[in-house]
């Protein structure tokens, strides 16, 4: 089992970092404040406008430590890596996959559409009287169309338009109520509906910065084990889409990221003045918020589950690797499907 490293994320802008010895070093004004070894880093994601010297671009990239670099509202800009590796034989294996990958897509669906559901009926069980009747209603219903989603995916022998309708209506059942689960009574955070490019409130801009870290370990995840991040199999390809990135993250989504959303709205960790909004309506998190989630972010990756198909427990931060493990064991064929993740 690959052993969970750590990823260093560096947020405070006009930082200077550099390697000494085998050690990554911070500094802030010439003064040191950070030195990390080299050894126990996995990644390094950096916000804005953040120096980093050409030795320790080159240490991490013979290191096969990535380095994402983010703007200060988490939008990927570049990555920077070393040498490409993984067996080519697995990758040729991805690739013919992804000319019919339906198999693949459908046990994609059912951990994510599973997962979903899940989230739902947690906040039925924990909060219930909470709730007002026609919330709970209203999610309820939910769960319930969701439930027969979720058969209709598992017995489909449609093609992958099919797959793909029943994933977005099963998306959009599921963020019908997500306003529902929202204990604040703040008419600020409130849930009115996905937005991306850029986030139009301060729930959709705290999702899209969760989305960006858990794609950057989804990516590092396919990497690790050799698969190619950009070939995916329920997402299109397109330049410059981690495709299979996206893929992995899909039944992740719901408890990585959107239960830790709800959780730091709900604990009231994250208020409405931690955010702000631009010229054009774009809406920004605040640099202290963004170290509050990037904190509850490494926190909660360290809370272990049971794996369903492995029947180990692990922490919820390894689980985007053993994902990756498990779908490219299918792929060489020594798995009969990949087995998707479930949260219990």
């Amino acid at each position: 089992m690959k052993k969970l490293l750590n990823t260093v994320y560096v947020t405070t802008e006009g930082v200077a970092l550099r390697k000494d010895g085998e050690n990554l070093v911070a500094e802030v004004e010439g003064e040191e404040r950070a030195r990390v070894p080299l050894h126990m880093l996995a990644s390094l994601v950096v916000f804005g406008p953040i120096h980093i010297s050409p030795a320790l671009m080159a240490a991490c990239a013979g290191a096969g430590i990535a380095i994402a670099l983010l703007d200060r509202n988490g939008r990927f800009r570049a990555r920077v890596e070393g040498p490409v590796t993984g067996n080519v034989l697995l990758r040729r294996a991805q690739y013919r996959v992804s000319e019919a990958p339906e198999p693949v897509v459908r046990s994609i669906l059912v951990g994510k559409v599973a997962n979903q559901r899940s989230v739902l009926m947690r906040a039925l069980r924990d909060h219930r009287e909470e709730l007002e009747p026609g919330d709970r209603d209203a999610i309820t219903a939910v769960t319930e169309r969701l439930a027969f989603i979720l058969r209709r995916v598992e017995r489909s022998d449609g093609g992958l338009d099919v797959l793909r309708g029943a994933e977005g209506e099963a998306a959009n059942l599921y963020f019908s109520v997500f306003d529902n689960l929202l204990r604040v009574p703040d008419p600020d955070l409130r849930w009115k509906g996905r937005s991306r490019r850029p986030p139009l409130d301060p729930i959709n801009a705290l999702l899209s910065f969760l989305y960006t870290l858990l794609t950057h370990d989804c990516r590092s995840a396919c990497e690790s084990v050799g698969l190619d991040p950009a070939v995916g199999f329920l997402h299109r390809d397109r330049p410059g889409r981690p495709s299979l990135a996206l893929d992995l993250m899909e039944e992740l989504r719901p408890v990585l990221t959107d239960r830790l959303a709800l959780s730091l709205i709900n604990r009231r960790q994250l208020r409405a003045g931690d955010f702000e909004k631009r010229d054009g309506g774009a809406v920004v998190m605040s640099d202290d918020a963004r170290r509050t989630v990037l904190t509850a972010w490494q926190e909660r990756k360290k809370e272990e589950r049971l794996h369903p198909f492995l029947q180990e427990k692990a922490p919820l931060g390894l689980v985007p690797y053993l994902q990756a493990q498990m779908l490219a064991r299918h792929l060489r064929g020594d798995l009969d499907a990949y087995p998707p993740w479930f949260w219990k």
